[in-house]
């Protein structure tokens, strides 16, 4: 799709102008004259025309191709999916990746990684997003909040912080972690998502998927086996299903917590808020 704009019309004026005083006032010959045309021409169309639904015109294009190339997969498709949800993303910022940062702690100490698979092991997962800032979004104050949401849809963390954005790079964590071990709040697997707003406005949505800790899978495993032999003995010694003995997960020692962790590292909230559920 191509539409004409009207920005950009002073330079243009004056470069026209200039190359019809050029070619009245000084005999040139015919291809100089083909040339500086042309050359007017190239500009006008480079600057006037918008090119693709994002309404860009062919210089924006040019200009911001080194910086799409560093788009991961992740960001390009939880843009897709925030713009298929009638989501909003100024030109002036371009968001490069997205997704968790994972936290477990272990007998090496606390181990990060990056992932879009969780599980109740891990002692918790902090959010995050890397944007290119433009000039003319830079030097400026910016609302940026997390939503997680689990496979019923359920809200199931909230965090909303102020981000002063400086042109270029910009890796924005979240300051607050979503509690996964030991966290009754959580249960079962399936899909999860991550939602990220940029002054209210739905910049990304990033799959994610939740799977159970390894104790409790053995606590499933164990009931299954548990209901099974329990209704054998039923039926030969009662009819009340109550006599059924459930075992229950063996209670296991608090993990260290992410706050604990870095607490010393962290600054506290920029002004901002957050809800955990637990």
């Amino acid at each position: 799709m191509i539409r004409l704009k009207r920005r950009n019309t002073a330079w243009l004026t004056a470069m026209g102008l200039l190359i019809g005083f050029a070619l009245l006032a000084a005999p040139i010959s015919a291809a100089v004259q083909l040339s500086l045309i042309g050359a007017f021409a190239v500009a006008v169309i480079a600057s006037m025309v918008e090119l693709g639904p994002d309404r860009e015109s062919l210089i924006d294009v040019l200009q911001r191709a080194p910086i799409r190339r560093r788009v991961t997969p992740q960001a390009r498709e939880a843009a897709e999916r925030a713009a298929s949800s009638a989501g909003y993303f100024t030109r002036g910022l371009v968001m490069l990746d997205i997704g968790l940062i994972a936290m477990q702690t272990g007998m090496e100490g606390l181990a990060m990684r990056r992932t879009r698979n969780i599980s109740k092991d891990d002692d918790g997962a902090r959010p995050f997003v890397t944007l290119y800032v433009q000039p003319e979004e830079a030097e400026r104050q910016a609302v940026i909040r997390f939503e997680i949401y689990n496979q019923l849809g359920e809200e199931q963390y909230v965090h909303e912080m102020k981000t002063y954005l400086r042109e270029g790079e910009l890796n924005i964590l979240a300051d607050h972690h979503l509690p996964l071990a030991g966290n009754r709040g959580i249960d079962g697997s399936g899909d999860w998502d991550l939602r990220v707003y940029i002054d209210g406005n739905l910049a990304g949505m990033h799959n994610l998927m939740l799977s159970p800790s390894v104790n409790e899978r053995r606590r499933r495993l164990s009931g299954e086996e548990e209901y099974t032999s329990g209704l054998a003995t039923k039926q030969r010694t009662s009819n009340n299903l109550k006599d059924m003995v459930i075992v229950d997960e063996v209670e296991q020692p608090e993990q260290t917590k992410l706050g604990d962790l870095l607490q010393q590292q962290q600054p506290s909230n920029r002004g901002g808020y957050s809800r955990n559920r637990k």
